[in-house]
């Protein structure tokens, strides 16, 4: 087996302090770049801060780029006559040196070590996935229209800006004409108290192989937003959306970005950014998706100028992207709104998606076929009895016994040829039989920078595994199935090979996969920048669809659960929850509280660096997880809304106890791992294992039953009390891949 590529622990420090060489301090001058850090700038440009003490002349700070005079490109700051700040271009590809000096003082001298990245990308996610396909002649604008075909295998596209406005019925349309305002027209009055005509400049463009669009209230009549003329229509805080998916989500561009048109959004100020490679149902890789938004946001930073704060905003696959963007490179997103939300797709979905799959092949294939044949187990009391539909029910954890079915067709991302993007051509597609050398559609391959591959297959490994894991172990204990269904549906239970195809065996977790998924963040861990980053988690309760849903009550209490054994404490964590009527829409009146609490908070948690701005992303210093929780708005609680046509507001802490009101309206049901006894955090990939013992059973076993009970588990069951295999700490924040290719 090949190992992962190795990733580099980056200083976990500010922007300036990354391959920064300051003057001494109180020497009067420092110098940091704002727009992103100073080893990942791309693009050839890059803000830059130069603070001048009051021991010197402003007037005489020269800056320059590896020995060129670009003073020029600096001015202060409004209001801060001693800071000063610049666009500095020109950068080449690699290290740069940008100097500030003050003349005729030559111990005020400070510099910073700059190295910059093309604007295709890659900075931290490894090599390019190839193939890689352009989906620019797909990718619909406002008018109807689309970006044409590609200039370049990189998939780009000439920037462009086009028009829209909010009609006074409510509905986005293209403007015809920019010199002309149509009847129309709607109004809006922003969050800073201005009353401003609904019109939207929507700027697409590409960076790092996606589409990426940015949006903001402006009149096209006046001069085009800059950071230096900023629209009166942006209330100066940015919200960057994740889509959601993750099924498909691979070796392509993808054809839409998170949205960007939202009118409550952009009604209230708010400049919307987003891109297609931050959709899930794109691209189902959050390291590739950090990589994309740090360089849109950069982007950002130098056509707009720097936001007060960024609100991470997604559902599904999108809070997947916020909760381990926020985790892992702390900074990009100073908060986040996450809905029908789970940690990550490593650990928790993968590992119920696995799980549906072997239940659902075991109710419906194999438990079927040994009761038509008669056969039973050796050393079984006779032949089990036939699981009924709410036994089965029961095993799996589900409100809904249609979920398994549900979720074990969701198990398609776990299958190389199953699903793949609609224009990736069929001769690219791996097949095992007839293309045996094609891109195989996977979480891990599509990962496979991280994960590495089998050098017998050429298969991505796989931290995935259910050795020792006791289906329907919660069930045995109430009483819902007896021990001759126990042991016949752990013995003959299996796995899935790296073909997905089913196997006797069970599925045993590839120890380096299983590292690095631990160890770079793709198992959340909650632990990195999380634990100070305020969360409003919202949960449309899908438990109870009839169809079955993967987007489970508990996977939030799962994420609540890892920040509590990360930090001691979730009091950052806000969880809000409500019916199906609206979903994750700012329809919702609990969403439109929720924005209107997130942007309270961080407004006030702004006050804490001096410069009205979170700062996170301009290197100073962030705010600490005790300051996020003492700044939270005194009324921002746990709650629920009732279901009725006028829904009621409910104060109570949330929980997987399902307690009071709230727990009797939405209650939380577990998976099949965690009906299995795994702990609510369901973040052990592989279990440690023990003997079976018959303590830990609330039936009695006979001597035979525990003779077969113990040949299902020959290595043992799990050991839930200790940490998984591999289990470990997050190495720290802001990791990157080498970006040379990686040899299997």
């Amino acid at each position: 087996m090949a190992a992962a590529l190795l990733m580099v622990l980056l200083p976990n420090a500010s922007v300036a302090d990354a391959g920064a060489e300051a003057g001494t301090p109180g020497r009067g001058l420092s110098i940091d770049t704002v727009s992103t850090r100073a080893d990942m700038v791309t693009g050839g440009d890059v803000l830059v801060q130069v603070k001048v003490g009051r021991g010197a002349d402003v007037g005489q700070v020269r800056v320059a780029r590896d020995g060129v005079d670009v003073t020029d490109a600096f001015s202060a700051r409004d209001g801060d006559p001693r800071t000063l700040t610049g666009l500095v271009t020109g950068l080449r590809t690699g290290q740069n040196r940008i100097t500030a000096a003050v003349e005729g003082s030559p111990a005020r001298r400070a510099s910073v070590r700059v190295t910059n990245h093309p604007t295709t990308g890659p900075v931290i996610s490894g090599p390019h996935e190839q193939p890689f396909v352009c989906s620019t002649e797909d990718f619909e604008l406002v008018d109807g229209s689309t970006l044409g075909r590609a200039l370049d295998e990189d998939c780009s596209i000439r920037t462009r800006v086009d028009y829209a406005y909010r009609s006074t019925d409510g509905t986005v349309k293209p403007l015809p004409d920019p010199a002309r305002e149509p009847a129309d027209l709607a109004t809006t009055t922003t969050t800073a108290g201005l009353r401003v005509p609904f019109l939207i400049r929507i700027e697409t463009g590409t960076v790092n192989r996606a589409v990426y669009q940015i949006s903001m209230l402006a009149d096209p009549a006046a001069s085009a937003p800059s950071r230096s003329d900023r629209s009166p229509g942006w209330n100066e805080r940015l919200i960057y959306t994740f889509g959601g998916g993750c099924r498909g989500g691979w070796y392509t561009q993808g054809s839409r970005t998170g949205g960007v048109l939202d009118t409550e959004m952009l009604g209230r100020g708010y400049a919307v950014a987003s891109s297609s490679l931050n959709v899930f149902g794109n691209n189902c890789n959050d390291l590739l998706a950090a990589e994309t938004t740090m360089m849109v946001k950069e982007h950002f930073a130098e056509r707009y100028g720097t936001p007060r704060f960024t609100i991470g905003w997604g559902c599904s696959g999108g809070s997947y992207q916020s909760h381990q963007i926020a985790d892992n490179y702390p900074g990009l997103l100073d908060g986040i709104i996450v809905g029908c939300s789970f940690p990550d797709v490593t650990s928790a979905t993968n590992l119920s998606l696995l799980d549906s799959r072997l239940l659902h092949h075991y109710f419906t294939r194999t438990a079927a076929a040994r009761t038509s044949t008669g056969e039973s187990v050796e050393d079984h009391a006779g032949t089990p009895r036939p699981f009924t539909l709410e036994q089965q029910r029961a095993v799996s954890g589900f409100r809904e016994h249609a979920s398994i079915a549900n979720l074990s067709d969701g198990a398609k991302r776990l299958d190389p040829d199953a699903e793949f993007p609609a224009n990736l051509p069929a001769e690219l597609r791996y097949d095992a039989q007839t293309n045996p050398d094609g891109a195989r559609g996977t979480v891990f391959d599509h990962t496979v920078n991280v994960y590495g591959t089998d050098a017998r297959t050429g298969a991505a490994l796989r931290p995935l595994d259910n050795v020792g894991v006791q289906y329907g172990l919660d069930a045995l204990n109430a009483g819902q199935i007896d021990k001759a269904q126990f042991i016949d549906l752990n013995t003959r239970i299996g796995g899935i090979d790296r073909d997905a195809d089913f196997t006797t065996g069970r599925v045993r977790a590839d120890a380096s996969a299983t590292s690095a998924a631990y160890r770079t963040g793709r198992i959340l861990s909650g632990g990195g920048g999380l634990a100070s980053t305020p969360i409003i988690g919202h949960r449309s309760y899908t438990d109870d669809l009839p169809g079955g849903d993967i987007h489970m009550a508990v996977h939030g209490f799962s994420t609540r659960a890892r920040l509590i054994a990360a930090n001691g404490t979730a009091a950052n964590q806000v969880m809000l929850e409500e019916d199906n009527r609206y979903g994750f829409s700012l329809r919702s009146p609990a969403l439109r509280y929720a924005l209107t609490q997130m942007d309270a908070w961080l407004t006030s948690l702004t006050s804490l660096t001096g410069d009205g701005r979170a700062g996170q992303a301009a290197g100073s210093a962030r705010p600490s997880a005790d300051a996020v929780i003492a700044h939270k708005p005194a009324g921002l609680t746990d709650a629920c809304w009732t279901r009725d046509d006028e829904p009621r507001k409910i104060e109570q802490r949330l929980d997987q106890d399902n307690r009071g009101k709230c727990g009797e309206l939405y209650p939380a049901y577990e998976t099949p791992r965690l009906a299995a006894g795994a702990p609510l955090a369901d973040d052990v990939i592989a279990c440690r294992l023990r003997p079976v013992d018959r303590a830990d059973y609330a039936v009695d076993f006979s001597r035979a039953e525990l003779r077969a009970l113990r040949a299902a588990f020959p290595s043992g069951v799990c050991d839930w009390s200790r940490p998984g295999r591999e289990q470990q700490p997050l190495a720290g924040t802001w990791q990157a891949l080498p970006n040379r290719a990686h040899q299997p």
